[in-house]
């Protein structure tokens, strides 16, 4: 077959995988090549491993469906590093093992107040491991980002150097593979795996909890590469103190280098991680729609990539560019249904406690500024989180009118919009009830 003919039709399937799976869809995409196609088979060149990986495990069925729908032939689909490509000879070099996101890195992580001193010790480690922080833990809730930083020091670190040995997975494939080796009776290979590496980095460590022979196995590893200077990088869903059930010896060694702590992204970071997820899959939004889901989707990162795939898919099958009315609409189920498990007694009780109020004060004719802020907050948080009128919002707060709730939201909305603590405010409180509402 021709090669004009094979990028005819490659770009043809590329397009088509892009519309079958909006989820998995890159910008980078267009580094992709045809190395083959013919006989029923089509070998697809990846700029390096970790794209060959992405590809592989997340694409590999949605290209497969797509060459046969442009060809009309039952198509054999694989993926493989360009050697044509001077990056991926290098990476052939370096025989990579590591299975690492290709969205993953440095560039690609929005940095903000939440998450500063997390990206800031993850560079400095990548920059010279074993030498600055060592160990370093990462901790935060699911959703925020610490995979994505763990991944990007591995690049990083891997990048700067051809000989270093790393090995990164999460804390269930640790504990998986020392029980296998124990099972066949190859311990000692188990261990030589794991003690002379140069960084050792386990996601999601507290899964160690509540299994003595992998904790004092993880013990005897942490010492060793500690010992000889070699970095540990481990994150979990809290901090070291609260990690339940596991041995004072490991939660003391946990703490010797540096803890960090990612928060929920505030607004702000919340419309850059938007826009940079977009860019990331090739799409153009403004900066108003990403202002709108930003505002509409407070738990984490990973719901705001999936608000995007939802408008990506929406203007994908119905054709059309995408708007702010696109985005609206696309979003509107997926709000809607939030919404429905959020009940204006959820607001009330978070923002009673958080300003330590009585619900008797917030029904009240009170006006002192005790009681007028958490009722305004309380109508603002209402309107913006659930589907009820402002005649409901303000039967619930004592019996006011639709006006007076009116003028409630407006005023808070300025003080978001003047003032960033109350901004920091609303988008906790906001956190809080989604959260509360969920469980």
């Amino acid at each position: 077959m021709a090669t004009r003919e094979v990028e005819n039709i490659f770009a043809d399937i590329l397009e088509r995988a892009k519309a079958l799976d909006p989820v998995n869809t890159r910008k980078w995409f267009e580094k992709l090549t045809a190395l083959y196609l013919d006989g029923g088979a089509l070998e697809i060149g990846c700029p390096d491993e970790a794209t060959v990986q992405f590809l592989r495990d997340n694409c590999k069925s949605s290209f497969a469906h797509s060459a046969q729908q442009i060809t009309g032939h039952l198509v054999v689909v694989d993926f493989s590093v360009d050697t044509r490509k001077k990056s991926a000879r290098r990476a052939q070099r370096r025989g990579v093992e590591l299975k690492l996101h290709p969205d993953y890195t440095f560039d690609d992580f929005v940095v903000g107040p939440s998450n500063r001193l997390a990206h800031a010790s993850c560079v400095a480690v990548s920059q010279s491991p074993g030498n600055t922080y060592n160990p370093l833990f990462i901790y935060g809730n699911s959703g925020l980002g610490k995979t994505h930083l763990l991944h990007a020091v591995c690049c990083e670190a891997r990048g700067k150097s051809d000989k270093a040995v790393i090995q990164f997975l999460s804390c269930e494939n640790f504990v998986n593979r020392f029980i296998r080796a124990i099972e066949v009776g190859n311990l000692a290979g188990f261990q030589s795996q794991f003690r002379t590496v140069d960084i050792l980095v386990i996601d999601d460590i507290q899964f160690l909890r509540e299994r003595e022979q992998s904790q004092e196995e993880f013990f005897h590893t942490f010492n060793a590469l500690y010992n000889n200077g070699k970095q540990i990088i481990l994150s979990a869903d809290c901090s070291p103190v609260e990690l339940p059930s596991l041995e004072e010896r490991l939660v003391s060694r946990f703490g010797w280098g540096l803890v960090a702590r990612i928060d929920p992204p505030s607004h702000d970071t919340r419309v850059a991680i938007v826009q940079k997820k977009a860019h990331l899959r090739g799409l153009n939004i403004s900066e108003e729609i990403a202002e709108y889901v930003a505002r509409k989707v407070h738990a984490n990162i990973r719901e705001l990539e999936g608000a995007l795939t939802t408008i990506y898919a929406v203007a994908i099958t119905t054709n059309k560019q995408i708007t702010l009315e696109l985005s609206q609409i696309a979003l509107e189920g997926q709000i809607e249904s939030a919404a429905r498990h959020i009940s204006i007694t959820d607001i009330i009780e978070v923002v009673t406690n958080h300003f330590d109020v009585r619900l008797a004060d917030l029904q009240s004719k009170k006006r002192s500024q005790s009681v007028t802020l958490p009722r305004q907050i309380c109508m603002y948080l209402a309107r913006d989180l659930t589907k009820h009128s402002l005649e409901e919002i303000g039967g619930h707060l004592g019996g006011r009118d639709h006006t007076t709730v009116m003028h409630a939201c407006n005023k808070i909305i300025q003080a978001r919009s003047s003032e960033p603590e109350m901004h920091a405010v609303l988008d906790e409180l906001a956190r809080q009830i989604t959260r509360a509402a969920r469980a």
